[in-house]
């Protein structure tokens, strides 16, 4: 829509990204193809495995070598089933990027459910945000590689939770089914994260 506005305010023909947009905001085609019961949010989809593991691997010598020339153990991503494609089964901020951006229509079937995951501390609320992968995930602040720290996996970051608070108050302002629950989760959301915001500014 960003692409579609500048065209027109260029005089050029945007045509192509209108087109695009279109897509991208079809809430039917969404939930067809993004929707997960399973996980009761939506959710990326292509190859995927949820049984992976890191596990310390020793070189082994060849023969005749000196088993102290080797290199130190090693953390590394081990694949025990091969990924089929799927839908990738966490809830995170990425479950939550149709309401955060505002693609979902406020009366969507779906957007009560999105509400409950976001509001559950079994999940994703914290008294300080939300977190960016549900505390019920196997892979919550779990590392990725041994090099690769658990960013995604559990702690709260702020420019996802500024989306958050822009889209609750936004929907909050629409008329729908869910209108005083988005307005109450606003009001709470941004409580938290400015409590939270001056803690920090305090401490350090």
């Amino acid at each position: 829509q960003v692409m579609v506005d500048i065209s027109q305010l260029l005089g050029e023909d945007g045509g192509h990204y209108l087109h695009d947009n279109r897509i991208l905001t079809d809430n039917a085609l969404l939930h067809q193809q993004h929707w997960s019961e399973r996980l009761g949010a939506y959710a990326d989809y292509g190859n995927h495995t949820h049984n992976t593991a890191l596990e310390w691997v020793r070189p082994r010598a060849a023969p005749g070598q000196d088993p102290r020339s080797l290199p130190p153990p090693q953390l590394i991503r081990i694949v025990r089933k091969p990924p089929r494609l799927q839908y990738v089964g966490a809830l995170g901020y990425v479950s939550f990027f149709p309401f955060f951006l505002q693609v979902l229509n406020p009366s969507a079937p779906h957007l009560g459910r999105l509400l409950d995951h976001i509001r559950d501390s079994d999940k994703v609320w914290t008294p300080y945000g939300i977190r960016s992968l549900s505390k019920s995930s196997p892979l919550y602040l779990q590392r990725n590689t041994e090099h690769d720290a658990p960013y995604w996996r559990g702690p709260v970051w702020i420019n996802m939770n500024y989306l958050a608070v822009r889209a609750l108050y936004l929907y909050s302002h629409m008329a729908g089914p869910h209108k005083d629950r988005l307005a109450s989760l606003y009001r709470e959301l941004r409580q938290n994260l400015l409590a939270n915001l001056y803690r920090q500014y305090k401490d350090t």
